[in-house]
């Protein structure tokens, strides 16, 4: 029975490597996936989920705006697909989740999105809280902070190094751009005492 799972958690903590060898494990067996992430995120090169790791597959892409359920018939009808991998599933919209839900109950294909939890702020992406609202599975992907414990926040370093308390919710970066850091720490870091 196909379900709708989100695979969640900060930056870093190596989602897109997880869904890259998820999909690997179904082609290795003759069972083809398809893959999907957000239009925008072009960091790996348009329609292309990368890891940090060094592996890579090409995608299709989505924008705002999109039907994904439209977009997921259309692939359908090239032929059979045994899972549908979405990455960077924190830049859905409420309404192209619940087009995924869809998918899932209408056409019996599972859908496995993976992407982040909260923003720099601490706040839930809208695709985050709709996929929190109505997956049928969640699954942290875990990563640590410095000190060793749980990182379950992220904060987005200024050009000076310093953690940025306001801005655009949403700013492409890796690395030189997103801390992993504990609760506790991320409170350090923002200044909230």
């Amino acid at each position: 029975m196909a379900k709708l799972y989100f695979h969640y958690s900060t930056m870093n903590a190596g989602k897109s490597t997880v869904l890259l060898q998820a999909s690997y494990n179904y082609r290795e067996r003759g069972m083809d996936t398809y893959v999907l992430t957000a239009q925008f995120d072009n960091r790996a090169g348009q329609g292309k989920v990368a890891s940090r790791i060094g592996i890579d597959s090409r995608a299709d892409t989505f924008a705002p705006g999109d039907d994904l359920f439209a977009k997921v018939q259309a692939r359908l009808s090239d032929g059979s697909v045994a899972c549908i991998f979405i990455d960077e599933s924190q830049f859905l919209e409420k309404d192209q989740v619940w087009q995924l839900a869809r998918v899932v109950d209408d056409l019996d294909v599972p859908v496995m999105c993976y992407g982040l939890r909260v923003d720099f702020r601490g706040e839930l992406f809208p695709g985050s809280a709709a996929l929190l609202a109505l997956a049928d599975e969640m699954r942290e992907v875990r990563t640590i902070c410095h000190c060793g414990k749980k990182a379950t926040m992220v904060v987005r370093m200024g050009p000076d190094g310093q953690a940025l308390k306001e801005g655009a919710q949403v700013q492409i970066g890796g690395n030189e751009t997103y801390v992993s850091l504990c609760r506790r720490h991320w409170r350090d870091a923002v200044g909230d005492q």
